[in-house]
Formats: C-alpha cells, sequence, structure tokens
C-alpha cells in the first residue's frame, strides 16, 4: 500500500501578477510531488486561487466586471501558466468554489459556537494589497513591512478570532517540535517578532465591502481571509464535508511550502486555527526566499518582474525550471539575472547534458548502426566501476535532499551523472577503440546507462527534456523508474535502437539574447504575449576583406577531406587535431574548433580544405592546410563546410 503524502503552494491571490517570481514556488512544489509519485507515494499536491477580498472587489469595479466575472478570468490566466510549466497538480481549488464557501462557513460557525470568535469593533491600520492588519510597531517607516505601500486607519464592527489564547500552546508547540519550521532564521524572526511581544486577537470579518464568504449567522458581515483563505488546506480534502475521505487520508500535510512574505500567517494564524478546531498541525512549513532584481524583490506591481511566458517560448519550459531549481531562492533570496540565467543554458544544458546525448548516440550510429551492443560485463576496470557508483549511488542523495527542501543540491547530484559520463568519455578516448569493438560495446553502453539514468531523474525535474532524451535513447518511459537505476538493470539492456535527433538545447548568443531580454522586460504583459512577433531580425552590413583579383584567388587550391581521427591537443582548451585523408596522402591538420565539435563527432566528416597553404608548427604539431569553417560575427556559432553530397577526398572544390 502507498504511503500518503500531501504537499500544498499558498493559493495564489487573484491579482493577475503573472511574473517569473510567481513561479517559483509551484516548480519546487511540482518537482518534490513527481518525485514522490515516483518513489511510490500516494501524492496529494494542492493549489489554487484565493478570490476573495477588497482588493479584488476594487479591480473588479475598475475593469467595468462583476467579481465573479473578474476572478473567472483570472483564474484561466493561472491554469494557463500552470499548464506552460508543467505543473502536476492533483486538485486544484479555488476559496469561490460551493464547497469550500460552505465549509468556511461551518468552520466559522464552529469556532464562534466554541467561543473562538466574538464580535466587536475594529480599529487599526490596514493594508489593502496585502489584504493585512498590522500595530503601530510593526510598521516599517510608518509603511507595510510585506509591500512597503501605505496602510490605512480602519473603523468597523468585526468578528475577533482569540489568537492570543493560544500563545502559550504555539510557544510550546515550536518548543517541542523543532522541525516544525524549516528554517532556525525563520523560527527566530516569527518568535522574537510576533509571539513574545505578545499576540493579539486577530480580525476575521469584515463589513466594509461584500466580496466574500458571507458569516451564515450575520450576514452583515464576510469572513475575512485567514480562515477563508488559510481553510483551503483542509476544505479541499472534505474536512467537515459529507466525503471526508481525502481528508482522513492525508491530513496532516506533510509539507506547506510558500514564499516568505505569507509565513508568518501560515506558523502563527493557521496553527491557532487547527488547534481551536482541535486538529493536529501541519509536520512542516517552509518559507523560501524571494527572486529578486537589483536586491529587491521581483514583481509587477514593483515594476521588475519578467513575463515567464517570454522565456519558457523563447528558450523552452524546461530551461526555465532548471534556472530556478537550481538558482532560485530555495533557503534565502537568489537575484535573477539574464546573463547568469542564459550561462546556465549554454553551460549546464546545452554543453554538458544535451553534448553528452549528442556524444553517445553519434558514436553507437558510427559503430553500431544506432543499436545498443549487448555486454557481458559493464565494469572491466576502475573507469567503468568509477562511473556505475556514482549513477547507483545518486537515488540516496537525490532523496535525502529531496525530503530537506534542498533541491538545488537534489539536482545538482543528478548533473554529478552527467559530469561523470563527460569525464569518463574523456578517460576512456572510445573514438580510439574502433579496433576494439568489444571494448567499444562496454564503454558506450555505460554512457547509455548514464543518460537513462539521468533522465529517469528528470522526470521529475525536467519532464519535457526526460522525455527527449528517452526517445532518444529507443527506452520505454515505463522502464524509466528509479529501481531500474542499477547495474544489474545496465546488464540485461541490449537492442534498443537510438536515434541522434535535435540538439536539446541550442547554444545561445549571450549578448544577443541579453539584448531581447531587456527590451522584453520593458513591456512585460499581464496576458501570453507571442514571442514570434517580438523577434525581430538583425540585418547587419557586411564588411568584408579587400578586393582581390582573380589571379589572387585561383593561387588558393581548395580539395575535399575525410577526417579519420580527431583528438584533443593536449593542453589547448580549443585545439583539436585531425588526420585527413586528401586522395591518397594523409595530412596533420590543427583547428581552433573543440569548444564547437567533439572529437568523435567530426570522425568520418567531409570537410573542404586549403591544401596549399604553408605549413606551420602549433603546441610544436606541424599543421598542413586549413579546414573550412563558416562562423558568425560573435564566434558562438560555428559549422564546418562540407560538400552538398558525398564526394571522395581529394576531389577538387571550385
Amino acid at each position: 500500500m502507498k504511503k500518503p503524502f500531501y504537499i500544498t503552494t499558498p493559493i495564489y491571490y487573484a491579482s493577475g501578477d503573472l511574473h517569473l517570481g510567481h513561479c517559483v514556488t509551484s516548480v519546487y512544489v511540482d518537482t518534490i510531488a513527481r518525485f514522490k509519485r515516483m518513489s511510490n507515494f500516494d501524492v496529494m499536491f494542492l493549489t489554487g486561487s484565493d478570490e476573495h477580498g477588497q482588493k479584488v472587489e476594487q479591480k473588479a469595479k475598475e475593469a467595468g466586471m462583476n467579481p465573479q466575472e473578474y476572478v473567472d478570468k483570472l483564474d484561466l490566466k493561472f491554469k494557463d501558466l500552470w499548464k506552460l510549466l508543467n505543473i502536476s497538480y492533483d486538485k486544484y481549488i479555488r476559496t469561490t468554489d460551493e464547497n469550500h464557501v460552505k465549509t468556511v462557513q461551518k468552520i466559522f460557525t464552529k469556532l464562534y459556537e466554541n467561543g473562538d470568535i466574538y464580535k466587536g469593533e475594529y480599529e487599526g491600520l490596514y493594508c489593502t494589497p496585502c489584504e493585512s492588519f498590522f500595530t503601530e510597531s510593526q510598521l516599517i517607516d510608518g509603511k507595510c513591512p510585506d509591500c512597503g505601500r501605505e496602510v490605512v486607519k480602519t473603523k468597523e464592527e468585526a468578528y475577533f478570532f482569540k489568537l492570543s489564547k493560544y500563545q502559550k500552546q504555539i510557544e510550546d508547540y515550536y518548543e517541542n517540535h523543532p522541525d516544525f519550521i524549516r528554517l532556525d532564521a525563520t523560527r527566530k524572526e516569527m518568535v522574537n517578532g510576533f509571539i513574545k511581544p505578545g499576540l493579539q486577537d486577530l480580525c476575521v470579518s469584515r463589513t466594509s465591502f461584500k466580496w466574500g464568504v458571507p458569516v451564515e449567522f450575520d450576514k452583515n458581515h464576510v469572513v475575512y481571509v485567514w480562515i477563508d483563505a488559510l481553510t483551503n488546506y483542509i476544505t479541499a480534502l472534505g474536512y467537515l464535508q459529507e466525503d471526508d475521505s481525502l481528508f482522513k487520508k492525508f491530513w496532516p500535510a506533510d509539507f506547506h511550502i510558500m514564499a516568505k512574505e505569507i509565513v508568518r500567517f501560515h506558523i502563527i494564524i493557521w496553527p491557532a486555527i487547527l488547534m481551536a478546531l482541535n486538529l493536529p498541525l501541519p509536520k512542516q512549513i517552509h518559507a523560501h526566499g524571494w527572486l529578486t532584481k537589483a536586491g529587491t524583490k521581483m514583481g509587477k506591481s514593483l515594476g521588475n518582474g519578467f513575463n515567464p511566458y517570454v522565456l519558457c517560448e523563447r528558450y523552452g519550459v524546461d530551461s526555465v525550471r532548471y534556472f530556478l531549481i537550481k538558482n532560485g531562492p530555495i533557503m534565502q533570496d537568489a537575484p535573477y539575472d539574464n546573463e547568469l540565467f542564459l550561462n546556465t543554458i549554454n553551460s549546464d544544458l546545452c554543453n554538458e547534458l544535451g553534448n553528452l546525448l549528442s556524444r553517445t548516440t553519434a558514436m553507437l550510429a558510427q559503430n553500431f548502426e544506432g543499436v545498443l551492443p549487448k555486454v557481458a560485463n559493464t565494469k572491466e576496470n576502475e573507469f567503468d566501476s568509477n562511473l556505475i557508483n556514482v549513477i547507483e549511488s545518486a537515488y540516496e542523495n537525490v532523496e535525502k535532499y529531496i525530503n530537506s527542501l534542498d533541491i538545488n543540491l537534489a539536482v545538482n547530484e543528478i548533473f554529478k551523472i552527467v559530469r561523470s559520463a563527460n569525464k569518463y568519455i574523456d578517460e576512456t578516448t572510445p573514438w580510439k577503440l574502433k579496433e576494439n569493438k568489444e571494448r567499444l560495446a562496454v564503454v558506450l553502453h555505460n554512457l547509455y546507462f548514464a543518460l537513462f539514468s539521468v533522465a529517469t531523474f528528470l522526470k521529475a525535474f525536467l519532464p519535457q527534456t526526460s522525455e527527449k532524451i528517452l526517445n532518444q535513447l529507443g527506452m520505454d518511459s515505463n522502464n524509466a523508474v528509479f529501481e531500474n537505476i542499477t547495474n544489474e538493470f545496465n546488464l540485461k539492456i541490449a537492442g534498443n535502437q537510438t536515434f541522434k535527433g535535435e540538439a536539446l538545447f541550442a547554444r545561445l548568443d549571450v549578448n544577443k539574447e541579453i539584448e531581447f531580454l531587456l527590451s522584453g522586460e520593458k513591456k512585460m504583459e499581464e496576458v501570453k504575449v507571442d514571442v514570434k512577433e517580438e523577434i525581430k531580425e538583425e540585418v547587419k552590413e557586411i564588411k568584408g576583406k579587400p578586393e582581390i583579383t582573380y589571379d589572387d584567388f585561383d593561387k588558393c587550391e581548395f580539395r575535399v577531406g575525410k577526417i579519420l581521427e580527431a583528438e584533443k591537443v593536449e593542453g589547448a582548451d580549443r585545439l583539436l587535431k585531425f588526420k585527413v585523408k586528401i586522395g591518397d596522402e594523409e595530412r596533420t591538420i590543427i583547428s581552433g574548433v573543440a569548444p564547437y565539435y567533439t572529437p568523435e563527432y567530426m570522425v568520418n566528416k567531409s570537410v573542404v580544405v586549403v591544401v596549399n597553404l604553408k605549413p606551420r608548427k602549433i603546441r610544436g604539431i606541424e599543421s598542413k592546410g586549413m579546414i573550412l569553417y563558416a562562423c558568425d560575427e560573435t564566434e558562438e556559432n560555428l559549422c564546418f563546410v562540407t560538400p552538398e553530397k558525398e564526394m571522395e577526398s581529394g576531389v577538387e572544390v571550385c
């Protein structure tokens, strides 16, 4: 029987702000939920939208709509964004759902009848954008401590929840459950800043606006956000409803995960409400940091947000997911930087992961017609054993970091396999094993197993990329389960037809892309944009070299060459040494193309060679001739010149 696992994001406030920072929590929680499903847990992943309140009522009026029409429109945007990002929630709740509304009324009435809610008059300081009340001492420079905007004095009849009644109980709970709050710094901040000064009773109804859940026994009041929004975690499971089987199965939650600006509500107000209802508290609450720009929290209202649709459609959804997982604000604030984002794609996804897949499938195609060969032993030497040990130990490490919510460290464990596999290629030099097919088969088998294992893990982290890798490996996705990341499975697999497909991730011209992104930041839209309309081809003036005569050009002799061997030049990051067959002659030619091509990829390629170029020594090696390449001005994009169709080596190019 599968063990239940319940994880939540907060329900997102229906304000229409769809910026990159908005995606952080959902990507984190989705990754954890996917991993737990693959680890044979019965997962309930809850998200949704918080749709009531004065701010929504005001915005709907400004838009010329009634509040329900307004939130219905915004709700579609949330769901569209989560679909784009492959967020695999199991249940989606809206605070306007009928079941939620009725249950909130029951909860409010129950708390009132138990003496935990009483009627009074509220006079205090209120931040409308945050839907939050504050005392004078909690303000920062006289403004809202969360968003920095103006607060207004408010006076109205209201119902109050006896939060002060539960102060000692909350303090004792913190003391006896040190793991309840994920971070020590967060616990200290809450205790010293809010609990020790003394908890005050909490306003839980309003009469100054009507867009909310009506108090069942006093229709002049609507239930305020603390009981309306926070209780979604139990109303979504059927608490106090006819069918409460999900509540019995999944409560208490394993993790509530959220951004830090709302943690106070979840670790002070929410526990007190649960205590009043005589319900167990969630097992752990974690508040991650903010995604920032120039040291400020990213947000559309602050003018520094960025539209996630632009990034996803231009660079791919998994590029965005990977950046947020690896570099996002997991334990503390983390900066979003265009250059960091682009370089992360180039280095990790393109150079390391994409290049590994390209090299492996290319070598299988060249040597075994793309079919994974059968081998009797995958650990013939120390290099083999080292790689397989890294692969087999990965699950335990990834699981440990998932359980501690350190998903940046978890994804790094996966990429340890990628880096170990690339190192393994350098150690085993498979391009030199063409005459030793049995050994070559073992090397390629282990590289295939490394890629299969990476693809299996990435089903939780980068689901689209995982599928692409498995397709190129010819591997059924049903086999991509954690139980198969063993050398025993490695020995069993053979015969799969692999395919050298398109590059997983295109190498980016960083300077050009930064220019594009900077232009996009200036006009971030609330709605989905067509990126194709944003991209305009840059027309460049071609600045050539001085003119030459036909006689000058006629002095150059170009011929087709066939690359027989290729290897890196020791101690040179950019140089490859080629043995090139030109007719009956074999020559050594040095080219500075190591950042663009691997040695094994270049073997058997037909190239165009300048054959009458005066030889010269490069790193002590005589290079006789020049292979022609096309390269743009940035030197980010390069390709070798090759005949349109297969030609014999030595044929003149004219």
